[in-house]
């Protein structure tokens, strides 16, 4: 699967953005697909994914009522819709699919997409 992530801006905080990450290949149904973001000079953390096939949502504490992840298998795509922004949540934030592993953890995702900046401004 090869990924490519859309939708980062500008956002006034309180504001939303909804990002998007389309998936090329036919097994897209089979992954575990989930969104990170990484700040500047700080390490890439997990934000919300799907359980492997896509039973179950998981989400950061930080995004907890205010992000949610959702996917469409028919068109490849996962989104993040994320309201309340706010300007700690500006960072670089990049989808991801896994097969198998934990869904927490950025070392079990096999494919990243090439990131989407979002910048909250205050």
């Amino acid at each position: 699967v090869q990924l490519q992530a859309f939708g980062g801006g500008l956002v006034q905080a309180g504001g939303s953005l909804r990002l998007s990450c389309a998936a090329s290949g036919r097994t897209f149904g089979t992954y575990g697909m989930g969104w990170f973001r990484q700040a500047p000079g700080k390490e890439r953390e997990f934000v919300a994914a799907f359980s492997v096939r896509g039973g179950s949502t998981y989400y950061a504490d930080s995004v907890k009522g205010r992000f949610t992840i959702s996917r469409d298998n028919a068109e490849n795509t996962v989104l993040l819709q994320m309201n309340g922004l706010k300007p700690e949540d500006t960072a670089v934030y990049y989808c991801a699919a896994r097969i198998s592993g934990s869904v927490y953890y950025a070392r079990s995702y096999d494919t990243w997409g090439q990131g989407t900046l979002v910048t909250v401004s205050s």
